[in-house]
């Protein structure tokens, strides 16, 4: 393969919204104004062989930062398969810079082309729970009794809903929607798999790495007031601050055989998105030489805590046991990875699978159990955190 690498001002005048350049069958990966997005599919490969292809792709660049890039997801399960796609055309923002990245002379001004809005309309939509609540309560109640028994630190217990149309949902205008309200939010779109994920995995540039894990949820209502005092009671709260402890003890230990110093926040402090509160903690290091790529430490820490639980394999076989269904990209880790080895990748959380005919998408939300768990309040913040994507799924 080859690839060509120009300034996006080469092509256009005025650089397209990444949202509309992605549309309906592209992909997506962004964050406020920093991020990428491509049409169609160069190649497909194994995320673990990622990097190898991408360097062996002759490159013709007058760009510095550009180089070929793949976008993907990893499952939930550690050490699933898993692709990822090098976008024939790929259009990329990033540190006040856009360029683009066509291989093997895919046409780039069809890429570029606005697409039409998608078209407003009033579907029929139907919701029902893909597990019956009294079999979530009882998942919840078998985790938190297994860490009163001591077996776990912790566990993380999910449950998911199907939402269905009497016409195919838009992913383009779900993007859309997305961006209105969670511009903050890393925003992904990869086949048929969409979502706003507060949570930064992992990333890396250059030589440096971060993480941005987040564990223990509360609500925000829009009252200034009130979240406010709700965000204080997060932060005193021994529950939330237990499940957040454990989150990041476990990303830091993972991390350090990749690093040559690591360093991360005193005490979490609160993210805020649209709809939920929670409790974050940034660590920022320097990788070690002979430097791992990105995909390596997707590998090592996916899933985290805040997904899956600690002891991981002991969780993992809980959840497996209990939860009644299969996670599949949810839990996992969705992002980018280039020539370089270097990328962002999120947690896949806030997220809809779309159907083959999009006329259905399942969500799945979920939640941190510890020892002073109640199943009716961790169903109620799975409701909470449910509506970040049925607002932009669901029209009426």
């Amino acid at each position: 393969m080859r690839a060509l690498s120009r300034p996006l001002s080469d092509f256009v005048d005025v650089a397209p919204d990444l949202n509309d350049v992605a549309g309906d069958d592209g992909v997506l990966f962004v964050r406020g104004g920093t991020g990428l997005a491509g049409r169609g599919t160069a190649s497909r490969v194994g995320v673990d062989d990622a990097v190898e292809l991408l360097r062996s792709i002759d490159h013709d660049s007058t760009v510095d930062a550009a180089a070929p890039t793949a976008i993907g997801c990893v499952p939930f399960v550690p050490g699933s398969p898993a692709t990822v796609v090098v976008p024939a055309v790929i259009v990329v923002k990033r540190d006040g810079r856009a360029w683009v990245t066509a291989i093997d002379g895919a046409d780039v001004g069809a890429a570029l082309a606005a697409p039409p809005d998608p078209v407003p309309s009033a579907p029929s939509w139907s919701l029902r729970p893909l597990v019956a609540t009294p079999d979530y309560l009882a998942a919840v109640a078998a985790a938190r009794d297994a860490v009163r028994s001591g077996s776990l630190t912790k566990a993380v217990i999910a449950r998911p809903v199907q939402v269905t149309a009497d016409e195919a949902i838009s992913v383009h205008a779900v993007l859309r929607r997305l961006k209105a309200t969670f511009s903050s939010s890393h925003r992904f779109s990869v086949d048929g798999f969409v979502g706003a994920s507060p949570e930064l995995l992992i990333e890396v540039d250059g030589g440096a790495v971060r993480s941005h894990p987040l564990a223990g949820t509360t609500t925000r209502t829009g009252d200034v007031e009130l979240d406010a005092r709700l965000a204080a009671e997060l932060q005193a709260s021994e529950k939330n601050q237990v499940e957040h402890r454990v989150v990041i003890d476990d990303v830091h230990d993972r991390l350090l055989p990749f690093v040559s110093y690591l360093d991360w926040e005193p005490e979490p402090s609160v993210v805020t998105v649209a709809n939920v509160q929670h409790l974050g903690t940034r660590l920022e290091g320097m990788l070690s030489s002979p430097r791992p790529t990105v995909v390596e430490l997707v590998r090592a820490l996916s899933p985290t805590p805040a997904l899956g639980g600690h002891p991981r394999t002991e969780a993992l076989e809980l959840i497996g046991r209990v939860e009644g269904f299969e996670r599949g990209r949810y839990g996992g880790a969705v992002g980018w990875v280039d020539a370089r080895g270097d990328g962002t990748w999120a947690v896949a959380i806030r997220c809809a699978e779309m159907a083959h005919d999009r006329r259905s998408a399942r969500l799945v939300a979920g939640g941190g159990i510890v020892a002073d768990s109640d199943p009716l309040a961790e169903l109620a913040e799975t409701q909470a955190k449910l509506q970040a994507m049925l607002s932009a799924v669901i029209r009426a």
